[in-house]
């Protein structure tokens, strides 16, 4: 009797464990779908190495070619101090990979004729009409406020040029006095008060003229709440999550899956890893839904919405997004700017150039690894990334919690390990 117990509680959390990672692409074998399995194997002894050398707490990698999941695994702890194993459907803070998202979704409003990327944002969101720049008096060097030259557009937002940062430089003060965050930490308030109250705050450039990565993208999410009088995670769920069945993506994590979270690590000043809780602290619900960061997802849920960019708008005949709308997505939208300079922590390993929402490699430049022309995607503040190679026809997601983890190769590692995996 006990014996049948015991088995019939195997076969439920067997059935539980199937049902949590259903909803990733299907399965298909490396060889295949063009990849050698010893090669990937690859993957296997870098990231056990790093968990091993105390360097990353654990992660999640995952590759798909062709709609085919051909590797998925997960590697060391979830949480160290529980000993708790990192496990394939663990779910992660992805930071930044939710701009996105949240860029995606503003596609789909532009697609249904609500706006043009050339309206400045302040025909939707007032505050942000007759915008000033902050800058050094040539003459005195004091900070003085100069007019705009131009309203910022909705464009600008999506690209990064809009002279929104995260509290950049001169910005600091402005934006420290206001309150400002960046959206990852549980944080009071609506996302109408905060981006109102940006609106107000001066600029770190002429708007068009200058890259700088910061709130841009958030400004964005209010303008999906104006535009559908909905707050952004009940968008987020209608035109992203449920069509594309991510049942794992959210802003507030279901208690219920309290338990699949990993944990938040960073290095201490001994070189050894110690739990990071000032940022989402869980159990928490959020109520502030930055389009810019806070969103929880998986590897599983993240490569559905890879794959559909890949696919150019679709995936299992649900259409979010025309091919012509992706194309303009994953088009140099900066001009001659970069995203990063090759100086930078970053050193560009996103691409040299951004599109709307995602950064993009458009030719060969000094940043080149071993890549492929036309790659895009983006990175989150904590440790993970996804990319989209429309050549090879591949999506990568790593997704591990690591803070202050920039200086460190591993993330674009992982990236080559895949790609010399492949091998026809």
């Amino acid at each position: 009797m006990i014996k049948s117990i015991r088995f019939a509680i195997a076969a439920l959390s067997l059935c539980i464990s199937v049902i949590v990672h259903a909803q990733g692409l299907p399965a298909g074998k490396p060889a295949e779908q063009g990849f050698s399995s010893e090669r990937l194997s690859r993957i296997d002894t870098v990231l056990n190495y790093y968990v091993k050398q105390g360097k990353i707490p654990g992660a999640v990698a995952l590759v798909a070619r062709h709609g085919k999941t051909v590797y998925y695994k997960a590697f060391g702890k979830a949480d160290i101090e529980a000993s708790k194993a990192m496990d394939a459907g663990s779910m992660f803070r992805i930071a930044s990979m939710t701009k996105a998202i949240t860029s995606a979704a503003v596609m789909t409003l532009y697609e249904q004729g609500y706006f043009l990327l050339n309206d400045p944002i302040s025909k939707y969101i007032p505050e942000f009409k007759n915008p000033m720049v902050v800058t050094r008096s040539p003459k005195s060097d004091s900070v003085i406020l100069v007019p705009a030259k131009s309203e910022i557009t909705i464009r600008e937002l999506l690209n990064h040029t809009s002279g929104i940062t995260y509290g950049d430089g001169l910005q600091a003060p402005y934006y420290t006095k206001a309150g400002m965050t960046v959206g990852l930490l549980p944080t009071p308030g609506t996302l109408e008060e905060k981006i109102q109250a940006l609106g107000k705050l001066p600029l770190i450039s002429q708007p068009g003229e200058e890259f700088h990565y910061g709130m841009s993208v958030d400004v964005l999410g209010y303008l999906v709440e104006v535009i559908t009088h909905k707050t952004l995670d009940e968008y987020l769920k209608q035109a992203i999550f449920t069509p594309l069945n991510m049942h794992d993506t959210y802003f507030s994590v279901p208690k219920e899956k309290f338990p699949r979270m990993a944990s938040l690590y960073k290095m201490n000043k001994s070189g050894k890893l110690e739990k990071e809780t000032k940022y989402f602290p869980y159990p928490a619900i959020q109520n502030y839904f930055a389009g810019g960061a806070g969103l929880v997802s998986t590897a599983a849920d993240y490569s559905r919405f890879a794959q559909m960019l890949l696919n150019r708008g679709q995936l299992d005949g649900r259409r979010i997004l025309s091919p012509k709308t992706i194309d303009l997505m994953t088009s140099n939208s900066i001009g001659g700017l970069l995203i990063f300079t090759p100086t930078s922590t970053h050193n560009g390993i996103m691409g040299d150039k951004f599109g709307l929402g995602f950064g993009l490699r458009i030719k060969d430049s000094q940043f080149n690894e071993l890549e492929s022309i036309g790659q895009f995607g983006w990175d989150g503040a904590f440790y993970t990334r996804f990319w989209v190679d429309p050549k090879e026809q591949v999506v990568g997601v790593f997704l591990c919690q690591m803070d202050s983890y920039w200086d460190e190769n591993l993330i674009g590692k992982f990236r080559v390990l895949v790609n010399q995996a492949i091998v026809k």
